[in-house]
This record gives structure tokens, C-alpha cells and sequence, in this order.
């Protein structure tokens, strides 16, 4: 039997044989493409290649992705675990073809790799083709069938409908139909009473596709028509957990040796037998998918974090954190000690994982500790709606607390359910979905955005010229309108532009497009499937005419300095903190610098001090930059450049060179170190377990920090009648404040200890209960030390209602002894309610509660509210 790392070998050498390019993973985290966030799909790292914007190096590839499906269209998320086949981390084997070869060729080779390659039996697989769609003018797909009908009887060609067999890459761009292959792994007796091809694409666990083979041959414009594409592209996909669930004879995915080996770890730290509990077994199946998609969206640089992608990675691990914690007994971090199995069957495909295993195990261990906070902070917040809830004679809960528990405390709404199932109670289903709509509303408004098709000029490729120059003559190759928060943008591509597109962490250049006619504003260059794209408010006039790209330098100068900054920063850390650290991220604009790194302690002044030193040192000697642009990947590595993780590099990068510091980078940088003027670092915090994050200024901006901290002195100086030894006369200044602190204390005990004796004075005893009542102009410590203290010397038959007023606001205070708890008074509740009378509110425990409010002269009112509440 084939083990997972041999059929993933084979079927890349397979096309390998048949004269394709085998080309490694690409990151399963995209950096700079702003449409998408993940890999989810083998064709995204060639999207560029199929729009045209990036000629083919070669004109057949394959490879294994690593791809995550878990947002947006291809949203598996809440399915994982609970059936067979679904994953949010997966493989997908895949092979292309860029204007090559194309139906009949990729049609014949892969019945050739699944039946005469791995041996399948032919009986048990079916294929299906694109039916047609007549409002789209689109026939039948009667040339796959046909060569499809060269290996297979007409009853293993399934007619397949357009949600199916027609695929697309997004609303607009390449498209065309596609066939997918099913097998059937059934036994004989299911096989004999119900014909496979009755259950194809009917979510069968056990009649599943396994490959999609896409033919690219049209292009979606914005207005949905369709036109032939000039070059066609053949773009396969098959689910490589999928061929190994079949190949390997078993019904599961997660019975074969690409998950086994983890479950197994899973059961002996959990003391759980796989197979013995439908719930314990969902529960090791979705730590054991999920384990795989956090150390890799680590591995490829994406943190767990509250935004965007972050937020994606950070969802699934707590998705995992609570099965485990329900279900697997699981109330300490323990995800993080499968990372080493993980490796041990994954670490040669991808070695990045044993590369980067320290980090992935810090991460995820602090992250599932910090989770497990959160899941008690909100079983507390959930028993206190629920005592709420039963308090009030009901047994819902509303959808209003429920979205609150997960939206503001993160606690996953089927937890909920479950806990309130255990307690006799229930939540508004509904009501939770309909606040989770408007939540996705909002995100959808924000993020809606409007795209028109291009505009074509003329015919041709960018050329990016901008390391050279700052100014170029250009012409407008094409252009297209875009819609975003009711903004009407334009965003142009020139045949030649200077202009720096945002990546790598540096911002986009902005500066003019000038004509002879008009001046046009840039103000911003982005990166779109690896095409650059000018970003203005309106389209010159003259769309065909000549004109000069100028990018605005001093904006340019100024990211130069801080990009080459970050260089020399990244070496400076290594030799002060060690060679463990690596780059985790930066952004370069004109004003700052940050730049992420990992690291597991906090760094000391003293070495913030030591690297600043370090950088103003090499600045100072004004190194030369040294460049090397298309240079082969091999020679780059034997200079010893340093590479990031989670980055796609070509068979040729760039290299740049700074003395002794060398790194692979795309970006734009000064001729020479003494152009950077000086570094300040201005903070150091953590990002994430094991990353940290150096914040820092550079040149003039350096200046204007030493400006107004001079400022700043200067001022000091002045308010201590320009004391000659300032630390001295603050210093001074201090211990006199704290003298006079503690003597004020002092009479403000006498004070309370004076008003507390004149507030028992004045009590009176209403049904055995003294009962306390005042209205007071003092600060709400000195009423709550007072409560506290009367609290204290009436330990039975007490009840204190006080309204005090500081600076205008009003404050209620109410305390009694235990035995009026007992008796049934709530401190909280009557507070609350007499709060309103001071238009305010509040809240507090059974026997000591304050509300605050707007309105003081409502105050002798509220207290009297509250004794009339209390039945005195």
C-alpha cells in the first residue's frame, strides 16, 4: 500500500514525465493580492500568468498546494470533523497548461494516472460535463464527453449543471467548464442496489469527487458576457487527502496515514480511544485537521490575530481549543505538543515546519492558554444570563446575550447551546442569526466594492522602471472604474511606470501623471495579481496621449531610508539578540518604520540601546547599497541572502546589500546608508507568543522627536523656575506631593470616621432594621470607605442608602448587612431602578451596589426611592 508521501511524489513525477515543470507550494497565505487572503485553490499562485498580466517561464507545471478553504464562497468550516472528506487545510494536486495542450490531452492522461498509474478500477469511477446553459448561449460540452467516451460506457458521462461543471475564478476573469471524476468506494452490495452514477455530486460520503479538471477558455466581463480567451489554460485540481483515503481502502479521510498518526497522539494525551465515542471522535477529527492549518498559516508568516487573516487563523484554533476543552476533557494548553508528530509526517514535504517549530509551538500554546481564559470568563457571563433568565420565570435566552457571548467575548454559540441544554434552557436561535446577518452586513458595506471591465488601449505588459528612475515617459494601457464606500476611483496600468506598487510592507508610491495637456493625480499604486495599478480620482482627459509618470520623491526618499532601515535593523538584532531572530513582517512608509520579529523574551532597554547604536554606526560609515537584480535563487542563497518565511521567490530575485547585511527584497532603497541620517526606536512590544515588534523613526523625523523632546524639557525647566539639576527639583517635588498625600489622607480618615459617627447619630430604627440614609458632598472613595465601615460595625439588621454629589455627577450608594440579602433585598436591583431618577444606572453584588447618573438635584429623590423600595 502507498503511503501519502509516495502518492504525492508519484503523481508529480507523473506529470513530470509527461514534460511539465514540477514547481513547489506556494505560501498558503497571500500577502499581496487584495482580493484574497488565502491559497484556496493550486491555480492562485498562477492567477497573473491566466490574466495575462505575467508571461508563462514555462508552459506546463505541476506541483502539490497546500491550500485553506474556510471564508467566502468555499466556506467548509462548520462541516469539518463531522463528515468524512471536508478540510479547512488540504492538498491540492494539480497540473496546468498555459496555451499548451488541452482537452484531449489532459482528458487521456488522467485516466491513464488513476487506472494504469495507481490501478483504480475504471467500473468504479464516473466523470461528469458541462450540460450547457442556453441563456448564456453555451452548448453542451460535447468535446470532453466524446473524449471521455474513448475510456468509459455513456453511463459513467454524467450531464453535470452549471453550479457544478462550470467554473470561475471570481464574479469576472477566466471561466469555462470543467470535468469533474467521482469514485465510487461503496461495497459491492451498495454498488448492486443503487448504481453510483445516481449518487454523483448528492453528498454521498462515499461517492466522492476526487479530481476537477478545468478548461479555461472564456472571459467573464462585468456585465456577465463572455468572450473567448486568446490563450487557453488547462488548470486540474485533485484532492490529494481524498486520493489517499481511496488508494489506501479506507472510508474516511481521517483513517488514512495523513491523520492516524496525529489522532493517535491526540488519544494518548487525552486518554481517549479513536472509534469508542461519535462525539470524542469529531472532536479528535477537527483538532487534527485544524492542528494542520494553524502551524502552517504560522509557518507562512500569518499570526493569530483580531483582523482580517488573523482573525481566520485565530477562529480555527479556537474552533479546535473548544472541542477539546468539551469533549476531550482538554483544560490546559495541549495542541501545541502535537506539532512534533505533525513534523515528523509532514516536515519533508515541507521542511519549513521543522524550521519554524519553536515559534508554532509558542504561538499556539499561548494562544490556547489565553482561549481557556476566555472560555471561563464567558461560562461565568453565560451562568449569570442564565440565573437572569430563571430568575425572571423564562427559558430562553435572548439572541441579543448570545451574540454578545461570542461577538464581544469570543465564546462559540454552539457552546452556549450546549451549556444551556445541560440546564434546562434554551436561546433564541434566530434572534442570534439575525444579529450574526447584520454583523456580515456591516463587514459586506464596508468591503463592498464595484468593479467595471478594463478599457484596453493598446496591447502590452508593464514594465516597472522605478529602481532607476523616478520619472518616465509612459502611455496608458488600460484602465477600468471602481466603486468603493460610495467613492468613484479610477485605476490605470502604463506600459512603463516608476511608481513602487504596495508590497513587501512598503506603501505604494503616489505622485502625477502629467501630459501636455493636464496634470493627473496618483494617490496610490497597489498590486493586483502582480500588476500594478495607478490609483486616481479622475482619468486624464486624453487617454492615448504621451505623458510623464513622476512618483513624488521626497515620499520615496523618505520609504527608502526606512525600507533600508529595516535591513540594517534585522542584522543588528541578530547580533545582539542572537541568530534565531527572524523577520515576521514590517511596514515601510514615508513617516515610520516597524519591523516584527521572533523573539521569546521582551528586549531590554540596554539592548534597544545596543542595536540603535549598532544602526546609526553602519549609517554613519555610509555603505554603499550593493544590487543584484535577476539573479538565480541558487547564487542568491550561496551569498548567504537572507530569505523570509512564507514567501514565493522565483527562480530569479533580487539582492540586496548593505556591507554584511544581505536579504532577499523587492523593494525600493537609498545608494547609501548615510542617506538614512539616524534611527530612533521609539517602542518595543509584543505582537504574539515568540514575535516582537520594533517601532522607529529615521532623518528628518528623527529631528522633530529630538525637537519636541527638547520642547518638552524646556517647558519642564520652566515650570520648576529653570532648576540647573531638573531630575533634581522633580524629584524633590515628588516627595513633597507624596508628604502631603499622606497628611491628606490622613484627614480624610478623620473626616469619614467623623461623618460615619454623625450618619449612626442619625439613624433610625425602623422594624428592628437601622436604617441609614444621607445625602453627602464627597468623592465616591470616601462614601464607599464609609459604607464599608459602617458595613463592617453593624454586622446584622443594617441598611445604608447614601447620594453623594462630587464635581456635579451624582452618585448612589447602597450597602446592608447579609441577614436584608437573606431577607430578599438586592442591593443591585434597587439601585437600578432608583437610578433613573438621577438619569443614570448601575449595578453591583446582592449587598453593595452604586449607580451613577446626569442629574444631581434628582438625588435626594433617588434616595428616597430606595429606602421606599426596600419597604422602610
Amino acid at each position: 500500500m502507498l503511503t501519502a508521501n509516495e502518492i504525492r511524489d508519484s503523481f508529480v513525477k507523473f506529470f513530470e514525465s509527461k514534460g511539465h515543470q514540477i514547481v513547489p507550494s506556494a505560501p498558503m497565505v497571500i500577502k499581496d493580492d487584495p482580493t484574497l487572503m488565502f491559497t484556496n485553490a493550486g491555480m492562485n499562485q498562477f492567477k497573473d500568468i491566466i490574466l495575462g498580466n505575467h508571461p508563462a517561464k514555462y508552459k506546463r507545471v505541476t506541483d502539490s498546494q497546500k491550500c485553506l478553504r474556510v471564508s467566502g464562497k468555499h466556506n467548509d468550516l462548520e462541516e469539518v470533523g463531522h463528515d468524512t472528506y471536508h478540510h479547512t487545510m488540504f492538498e491540492m494536486l494539480g497540473n496546468w497548461s498555459f496555451g499548451d495542450y488541452f482537452k484531449k490531452e489532459v482528458i487521456g492522461w488522467a485516466y491513464e494516472y488513476l487506472v494504469e498509474v495507481l490501478k483504480l478500477d475504471p467500473k468504479d469511477l464516473y466523470v461528469t460535463v458541462f450540460e450547457g446553459s442556453p441563456e448564456e448561449g453555451l452548448a453542451r460540452d460535447d468535446e470532453a464527453a466524446g473524449y471521455w467516451g474513448q475510456f468509459f460506457p455513456e453511463d459513467h458521462i454524467i450531464n453535470g449543471n452549471k453550479h457544478d461543471n462550470f467554473w470561475e475564478m471570481g464574479d469576472t476573469g477566466p471561466c469555462g467548464p470543467c470535468s469533474e471524476i467521482h469514485i465510487d468506494s461503496r461495497s459491492a452490495e451498495e454498488k448492486a442496489a443503487i448504481p453510483g452514477r445516481e449518487l454523483v455530486n448528492k453528498d454521498h460520503p462515499q461517492v466522492i469527487e476526487i479530481w476537477n479538471l478545468v478548461f479555461m477558455q472564456y472571459n467573464r466581463k462585468a456585465d456577465g458576457t463572455l468572450e473567448p480567451l486568446p490563450a487557453k489554460v488547462i488548470d486540474t485540481g485533485m484532492g490529494f487527502e481524498r486520493l489517499v483515503r481511496t488508494l489506501q481502502g479506507k472510508t474516511s479521510n481521517y483513517d488514512t496515514d495523513v491523520f492516524q498518526p496525529i489522532i493517535k497522539v491526540i488519544g494518548d494525551l487525552s486518554g481517549k480511544k479513536y472509534g469508542d465515542d461519535e462525539k470524542t471522535d469529531v472532536a479528535m477529527r477537527v483538532v487534527a485537521d485544524h492542528i494542520r492549518t494553524i502551524a502552517f498559516s504560522i509557518t507562512d508568516g500569518q499570526l493569530p490575530s483580531n483582523a482580517k487573516a488573523g482573525y481566520v487563523i485565530r477562529r480555527i484554533l479556537r474552533r479546535a481549543v473548544r472541542y477539546a476543552y468539551t469533549f476531550l476533557g482538554q483544560k490546559q494548553a495541549f495542541m501545541y505538543k502535537l506539532v512534533p508528530v505533525l513534523i515528523e509526517n509532514m516536515g519533508g514535504a515541507y521542511p519549513e515546519l521543522k524550521a519554524q517549530q519553536a515559534l508554532i509551538e509558542k504561538v499556539m500554546k499561548e494562544e490556547e492558554e489565553s482561549f481557556l481564559r476566555t472560555l471561563e470568563t464567558g461560562i461565568r457571563l453565560l451562568e449569570k444570563t442564565m440565573n437572569e433568565t430563571k430568575a425572571a420565570g423564562k427559558t430562553e435566552i435572548s439572541g441579543v446575550d448570545a451574540f454578545t457571548l461570542y461577538d464581544t467575548f469570543g465564546f462559540p454559540f454552539d457552546l452556549t447551546e450546549l451549556i444551556l441544554r445541560e440546564n434546562g434552557l434554551t436561546a433564541d436561535v434566530k434572534g442570534f442569526e439575525a444579529e450574526m446577518q447584520k454583523q456580515k452586513e456591516r463587514a459586506r458595506n464596508a468591503a463592498a466594492v464595484e468593479t467595471g471591465d478594463w478599457v484596453t488601449l493598446k496591447e502590452g505588459e508593464t514594465t516597472f522602471v522605478g529602481y532607476d528612475y523616478t520619472e518616465y515617459e509612459t502611455s496608458i494601457l488600460r484602465y477600468r472604474q471602481i466603486k468603493q464606500k460610495n467613492q468613484t476611483l479610477y485605476q490605470i496600468v502604463l506600459s512603463e511606470t516608476p511608481f513602487y506598487a504596495e508590497s513587501g510592507g512598503q506603501v505604494g508610491d503616489t505622485g502625477v501623471l502629467v501630459s501636455e495637456f493636464e496634470t493627473i493625480d496618483i494617490i496610490d499604486t497597489k498590486k493586483e495579481n502582480n500588476l500594478p495599478i495607478h490609483i486616481a480620482k479622475k482619468l486624464p482627459e486624453h487617454l492615448e496621449a504621451p505623458m510623464m509618470a513622476c512618483v513624488d520623491t521626497d515620499k520615496r526618499a523618505a520609504c527608502a531610508a526606512n525600507h533600508s532601515c529595516t535591513h540594517l535593523l534585522d542584522e543588528a538584532l541578530r547580533q545582539v539578540l542572537g541568530t534565531h531572530v527572524e523577520q515576521k513582517g514590517s511596514l515601510v512608509t514615508p513617516d515610520s518604520l516597524r519591523f516584527d520579529f521572533s523573539h521569546f523574551q521582551k528586549v531590554t532597554p540596554e539592548q534597544i540601546r545596543e542595536v540603535e547604536h549598532l544602526v546609526n554606526a553602519k549609517i554613519r560609515e555610509n555603505v554603499p547599497l550593493t544590487e543584484y537584480r535577476n539573479l538565480p535563487i541558487e547564487k542568491a542563497k550561496e551569498l548567504g541572502a537572507i530569505a523570509l518565511f512564507g514567501e514565493k521567490y522565483g527562480d530569479e530575485v533580487r539582492v540586496v546589500q548593505f556591507g554584511s547585511s544581505i536579504e532577499f527584497c523587492g523593494g525600493t532603497h537609498v545608494s547609501a546608508t548615510g542617506k538614512i541620517g539616524m534611527v530612533k526606536i521609539i517602542s518595543e512590544s509584543s505582537v504574539a507568543a515568540g514575535v516582537r515588534r520594533i517601532e522607529a523613526v529615521t532623518g528628518a523625523k528623527v529631528e522633530e522627536m529630538f525637537d519636541t523632546v527638547q520642547d518638552t524639557i524646556n517647558d519642564l525647566k520652566a515650570l520648576f523656575n529653570n532648576a540647573p539639576d531638573l531630575k533634581a527639583a522633580i524629584s524633590k517635588y515628588i516627595e513633597e506631593n507624596a508628604g502631603l498625600k499622606k497628611q491628606m489622607e490622613e484627614f480624610m480618615k478623620e473626616k469619614e470616621a467623623a461623618v460615619k459617627n454623625k450618619l449612626i447619630e442619625g439613624a433610625k430604627e425602623i422594624n428592628g432594621v437601622k436604617v441609614i440614609k444621607a445625602v453627602l458632598p464627597m468623592p465616591a472613595d470616601a462614601v464607599k470607605n464609609i459604607a464599608f465601615q459602617l458595613k463592617g460595625q453593624f454586622t446584622e439588621n443594617l441598611f445604608v442608602v447614601i447620594g453623594s454629589v462630587f464635581e456635579n455627577k451624582p452618585l448612589l450608594t447602597v450597602t446592608m448587612s447579609e441577614d436584608q440579602v437573606k431577607a430578599g433585598l438586592n442591593a443591585g436591583q434597587l439601585v437600578r431602578e432608583a437610578a433613573k431618577l438621577i438619569q443614570g444606572g448601575g449595578g453591583g453584588q446582592p449587598h453593595f451596589a452604586t449607580a451613577g447618573g446626569k442629574n444631581p438635584d434628582g438625588l435626594n429623590a433617588a434616595v428616597d426611592k430606595v429606602v421606599e423600595l426596600a419597604g422602610f
